[in-house]
């Protein structure tokens, strides 16, 4: 009697241990059904400077037009902006001329507030701990909204005014304050899929 009771029990068990063995099979063959490993075709810096380059495009100036992106560390938005005069001005009163022959009156200087500017005043959160993503490395004007606003990183496109005196004030400000500045190298490649892609959702509407 003893003996068949250790056998039924000795039963018992193993099919315990035959079913826990099945039951982990089936779960990891749930896992790894229609299971395709992806890859994002862009990075996130990638993503959010293209960003900053289509808020550019809604600036009206036709010399230069800038673009901006404020995220947080999860990679979420926080705020946008592009160069542009003051906000709620007659801009039928002003010029966007360049030449600086002319009294600061009627040069685009005197009224345009950049776009890293904009995105600061438009911002209803706080940035502190952001990433600020800027198609042109910005000014020392610029540079000191940005460090004030204890952003913690400039990732930027293009810095063209490298030699002038502004732009090494603004790295000074970010060197002296902590801010973490970076050139973003956006390949062709990258824009190629892009174009690829835009292409493809036009094709479909």
């Amino acid at each position: 009697m003893l003996d068949d009771t250790r056998n039924f029990f000795n039963f018992v068990d193993k099919k315990i241990l035959n079913l826990g063995q099945i039951s982990a099979m089936d779960k990891k063959i749930e896992e790894n059904i229609n299971f395709i490993p992806l890859k994002s075709p862009i990075s996130w810096d990638e993503y959010f400077m293209l960003q900053a380059m289509i808020a550019s495009f809604r600036s009206k100036d036709p010399a230069t037009k800038v673009g901006s992106v404020f995220v947080d560390k999860n990679n979420h938005q926080i705020t946008m902006g592009y160069n542009g005069f003051v906000a709620g001005i007659d801009e039928t009163q002003l010029s966007w001329s360049k030449d600086k022959t002319q009294p600061l009156e009627f040069q685009k200087y005197g009224y345009v507030v950049h776009s890293e500017a904009n995105a600061i005043l438009h911002s209803t959160r706080s940035l502190e701990g952001s990433k600020a993503y800027v198609t042109h490395f910005p000014c020392n004007e610029c540079a000191k909204l940005i460090s004030s606003s204890k952003v913690s990183e400039v990732i930027y496109l293009s810095d063209k005014h490298r030699n002038s005196e502004t732009n090494k004030i603004a790295k000074k400000i970010f060197d002296l304050s902590g801010v973490k500045y970076r050139q973003l190298d956006l390949d062709k490649e990258t824009l190629s899929k892009l174009s690829l892609h835009l292409h493809h959702m036009l094709t479909e509407i």
